[in-house]
């Protein structure tokens, strides 16, 4: 995560210099952050108190979540207001918290279920509840200090400042693993529907370029051998030879583009036979090494079948190989798949070519993609997938032929 620097701005990150014993801006900017601390804290304290008991109390009727998550939705903007506080008077970095996607949650009660279980608002709720006693703790000492202890003022304002600090860390700093991982998984998604969306057009393209143009060019020509047949035998006997023959082509093409969607082989009989099968079309003969005590799910079966396979494509068209390996294992909780071929190397994870779009496509479903490729070879690329256990919904392989 990007870190912003605002307000005042520190030595050293968001560490203050040094106190001493001059009163310094630093001193006198954490002196009015400390004497604000009991009005905000009251306003706070307020605010949370009315929510939870109001909210609370009206749980038996039906606008009882509704005050709630509106009352949370509200102690977010007070947690921003004391955040930006905080980085203007005591130069405390805090990241704003990813914004409620409110509007991209269909129905009034996922937005209403979304709202109550954010944990930014009832973080900012505990916050504004354990502040008032500090809030009096920090006004109190620090007035009496400005008359009193003056001296030593800037080293009980140091002191005190830091508690705040430290609790505005604690408590209003969003998680930075969970604002990681939201990111990446909203990174993910976009991946997701994309690749979907070229597969759909990719087979809307094969189907209408290949087979459904030749079952067009075979009804025509069964309806001119069927105006010959009568007339002339030998020319209609010729035409549906010609057409029997427009018929394989046409059936060839949908088994192409089936085994491309799902091969019938990986649903049956899984990996193993399924990697063989594509091996045994690699121009360059490959040893398949699959190692398996069960099946993973179907979906991570599936994207392994199919990273596997777009590799060994690769490998058979700007490889220049003469051997490959593919060896397939699981360890622990991950699915590994590494290929191997002795070719010319160089294969890179440039951006647009087939190899980032695998890497995007296995990184969308917490996945690894790693190619190690130097100039002259060998190449040996490793890919990881998480484990997920077959369901019992899936059913169970059947060996043999169809």
């Amino acid at each position: 995560m990007t870190e912003r620097i605002t307000g005042s701005g520190t030595r050293g990150g968001d560490s203050p210099p040094p106190a001493r014993f001059a009163l310094d801006g630093h001193t006198w900017r954490e002196i009015a952050y400390l004497l604000a601390n009991l009005p905000m804290s009251l306003i706070g304290f307020v605010y949370a108190v009315t929510v939870l008991s109001t909210g609370a109390g009206l749980t038996v009727t039906v606008i009882g979540l509704p005050v709630l998550a509106a009352g949370l939705l509200g102690a977010r903007q007070l947690g921003e207001w004391e955040r930006a506080r905080a980085r203007a008077l005591l130069g405390v970095r805090v990241e704003e918290p990813s914004p409620l996607p409110l509007h991209r949650t269909g129905g009034i009660f996922p937005r209403l279920w979304m709202a109550l279980r954010d944990p930014v608002g009832w973080r900012t709720v505990l916050y504004h509840c354990i502040r008032l006693p500090w809030g009096i703790l920090t006004f109190t000492v620090m007035f009496v200090s400005l008359f009193l202890l003056w001296p030593v003022l800037p080293f009980i304002a140091r002191g005190l400042a830091n508690g705040d600090r430290a609790m505005v860390r604690g408590l209003l700093s969003p998680s930075d693993e969970l604002e990681r991982r939201i990111a990446e998984l909203e990174s993910d998604r976009g991946v997701v529907v994309d690749t979907a969306a070229a597969d759909l057009r990719r087979i809307e393209r094969d189907l209408h370029d290949g087979a459904q143009a030749r079952l067009v060019n075979l009804a025509m020509g069964l309806g001119l051998a069927k105006e010959k047949l009568l007339e002339d035998p030998d020319s209609a006997a010729a035409m549906v030879e010609e057409a029997h023959g427009e018929v394989k082509l046409a059936l060839q093409e949908l088994r192409d583009l089936a085994r491309g969607i799902h091969p019938a082989v990986l649903t049956d009989r899984g990996l193993d036979a399924a990697l063989s099968s594509v091996a045994a079309r690699c121009t360059v003969p490959v040893k398949v090494t699959v190692d398996l005590g069960a099946r993973p799910a179907a979906a991570i079966e599936g994207i392994a079948y199919f990273t596997v396979s777009e590799l060994l494509q690769n490998i058979s068209k700007h490889s220049g190989a003469g051997t490959a390996t593919v060896d397939v294992w699981r360890a622990d909780e991950r699915l590994l798949m590494q290929v191997r071929d002795d070719g010319r190397g160089g294969a890179r994870l440039d951006a647009g070519s087939g190899m980032a779009g695998l890497a995007e496509r296995l990184g969308a479903v917490d996945g690894l993609f790693v190619v190690d490729s130097p100039a002259g070879g060998p190449t040996t690329i490793t890919a990881e997938l998480p484990w997920r256990d077959r369901g019992d919904d899936v059913r169970r392989p059947v060996h043999g032929g169809r």
